[in-house]
C-alpha cells in the first residue's frame, strides 16, 4: 500500500479538491502533498477544513489552503479560484470529489431531498468545472479535471436514485468535455471507486446494525474493500503528467464488484461443493 509515483511527481502543481476535508478527499489530498503538490481543500465546514489543513501540513510538510465553499453556489466557487490564484498563482488541476447520498426507497424521498443530492453532486461538479474551465481557457492555460463517479453511473441503482442520476450526469460531463475542451489542452477523466469505507460516510448511509449486516467485501470477487492509498495512487497518476495521453476515460477500481453483480450467474458461488457434485451427475 505504498505510494506508486516517484517523489516530486506533482512538484509545483496546485490542485483543488472539493470535499477535501474528510474521507477519500483527504486521503487523496495527502498523497498529492507527499508528491510535491500545493493543495486547496474546500467544504462547507470551516473548522473541519482548518483542522485537516493543519494535520496534513504537519504530516507532509506541504502547503494546504483551506477555503470554505458550498459547491452549490457559483459565486463561492469563483471565490475559491481567486483565493487559490492569490496564494499559489496558476491552478493545474481540480478533483471534483464533493458528494452526498441517501439510501432510501425513492417514493419516500421528498423533492427537496432529491434536490440536495443533485445540487451537490451534479450542479456542484458542473459549477466548478465551468468556472475553472472558463478561467483556464481565458488565460490559455492547460488543466486537468478528475471527477469521482460510481459504477452505478452507467448501470443505475435502486435506493440511491438521486445519486445515480447525478453521477450519470457527471460521467456525461467528463466524456463530453474531454472532446470539446481538448483543443484547449484541458483533460477530463473520472474514477469509479467501489467500496473504500470511511467512518463518517458509511455510518451515515448504514446506521446502527446495518453496518455489520451489510458487508461490502462479500459482494467483491477479491473479498476485500479498497485501501485509501490504492485510490490515492490512481488519482495522483491521473492528475500527473504521466497520464498526459489519457483523456475522457473512466477507470473503475472496485475489485471486480460491478462485473460480478452484473453477471446473471455470478452469485452461484454460493452453491456448496456437494450440490455441484449432484448437478454434475445429472448431466451424465
Amino acid at each position: 500500500m505504498d505510494g506508486m509515483l516517484k517523489s516530486g511527481s506533482l512538484h509545483g502543481k496546485t490542485i483543488i479538491i472539493t470535499g477535501g476535508g474528510t474521507g477519500l478527499g483527504k486521503s487523496m489530498g495527502k498523497y498529492m502533498l507527499e508528491l510535491g503538490a500545493n493543495l486547496v481543500i474546500t467544504s462547507r465546514k470551516k473548522e473541519v477544513l482548518e483542522n485537516t489543513a493543519a494535520e496534513l501540513e504537519s504530516q507532509t510538510g506541504g502547503k494546504v489552503l483551506p477555503v470554505v465553499c458550498d459547491v452549490r453556489k457559483y459565486e463561492e466557487i469563483v471565490h475559491v479560484i481567486k483565493e487559490t490564484e492569490k496564494e499559489f498563482g496558476q491552478i493545474h488541476g481540480v478533483l471534483n470529489n464533493a458528494a452526498g447520498n441517501f439510501i432510501s426507497p425513492t417514493e419516500r424521498l421528498s423533492h427537496r431531498a432529491f434536490d440536495i443530492i443533485v445540487d451537490i453532486v451534479l450542479k456542484g461538479t458542473y459549477y466548478m468545472t465551468l468556472a475553472m474551465g472558463k478561467n483556464w481557457i481565458e488565460k490559455n492555460q492547460p488543466g486537468t479535471f478528475l471527477n469521482i463517479v460510481t459504477t452505478y453511473a452507467w448501470t443505475g441503482s435502486g435506493y440511491v436514485v438521486p445519486s445515480a442520476c447525478s453521477k450519470a450526469g457527471v460521467l456525461a460531463l467528463t466524456r463530453s468535455l474531454a472532446v470539446e475542451w481538448a483543443k484547449y489542452k484541458i483533460r477530463s477523466n473520472a474514477i469509479a471507486p467501489g467500496p473504500f469505507p470511511t467512518e463518517g460516510a458509511w455510518s451515515r448511509l448504514l446506521p446502527g446494525e446495518l453496518v455489520q449486516k451489510f458487508d461490502p467485501a462479500e459482494r467483491i470477487p477479491l473479498k476485500r474493500v479498497g485501501e485509501h492509498q490504492e485510490l490515492a495512487n490512481l488519482a495522483a497518476y491521473l492528475m500527473s503528467d504521466y497520464s498526459a495521453y489519457i483523456n475522457g476515460e473512466v477507470i473503475t477500481i472496485d475489485g471486480g464488484e460491478w462485473l460480478r453483480n452484473g453477471g446473471e450467474f455470478s452469485h452461484l458461488e454460493a452453491i456448496p461443493e456437494k450440490m455441484w457434485d449432484m448437478l454434475e451427475k445429472t448431466r451424465k
